[in-house]
This record gives C-alpha cells, structure tokens and sequence, in this order.
C-alpha cells in the first residue's frame, strides 16, 4: 500500500462556471485555469499520482498543451487511473477537503463522490470529500479563491 497527498488553489472570477468533484455549483464566480480549473480533482489527482509513485498532474497533463484547454478534470482522473492500473495499483480510497468560503457545499457533496468513485470505478463509499472555510481568514475567506487538499491510498 502506498499514500499520496495533493493540494491545488486557483483563483475565483467572473464569467466561469464553478466545478468541484466534476459537479457544477451554482455560483457567481467560478475557478481560473487552463482546464476547468477542478480544485477537488486536481488535489486528487495529485495525491494519487504521488502515491503510484507519478509525477505530479502539471507534468502529466502541461498547461501550455492546448489540448488539455478548458478540458474537464474527470477526463483527466481517468487518464490517472489507467496509468495507475498499467502500473499495477488500484485505489483504496480517497479522503479530501475542499477550502472555499463560498458558496455552500454541503449539498453537492454526495453528488461529488458519487461522481469522482464512478469515473475511478469504485465504491462511492472509498470516496470521501468533506468542505470546509478559512472563517474568513486570507484569500479563500476574502473570497478570491479555494483550495483544496487530498490523501490517496493506493493498492
């Protein structure tokens, strides 16, 4: 068994849709980036690129590669996982935390574990995503960005 963690921030700016977990929150402002901008996923992704022993997700999937522009981050968690298979791991389970001062997330997050279990073909229940804020405290509760952090367990 192996562990990973990963973290990702990106601001928050008008005339973006806001997706976390591969779900769209309905929200004013969405995240900057050159793929969706996905915070949750793209922690996930580098929490389990960096239990398979991977680099990490701006190596894998480049910024400055056009093709991976305004792409969604769950096309990119399952590029993740079959890159964990060829290598002969399988996820245990994840357990992440979004940092956003708003909007609400406590009712998406069902949705965003079901979500990011099914595009990495497993148990909604080895998925966990949990939100939290900064009360207010720095960027993310100024509301100029969120963060987000996971941990992997690979098999």
């Amino acid at each position: 068994m192996r562990v990973g963690i990963g973290y990702d921030v990106h601001p928050l700016v008008s005339g973006r849709s806001l997706v976390l977990g591969g779900i769209e929150i309905p929200f004013d402002k969405g995240l900057s980036g050159h793929s969706d901008a996905d915070v949750l996923t793209h922690a996930i992704i580098d929490a389990l690129l960096g239990a398979a022993g991977l680099k990490d997700i701006g190596n894998q999937f480049p910024s400055e590669d056009p093709g991976y522009k305004d792409i969604s981050s769950l096309v990119l968690l399952d590029e993740v996982n079959k890159l964990l298979r060829a290598k002969g791991f399988k996820v245990g389970n994840i357990d992440a935390i979004i940092i956003a001062q708003e909007p609400e997330l406590s009712p998406f997050i069902d949705d965003m574990c079901s979500r990011l279990s099914h595009t990495l073909g497993i148990a909604s229940g080895q998925v966990m995503v949990k939100a939290t804020t900064t009360d207010g405290l720095g960027f993310v509760g100024k509301g100029e960005g969120m963060a987000a952090c996971a941990v992997a367990l690979v098999e």
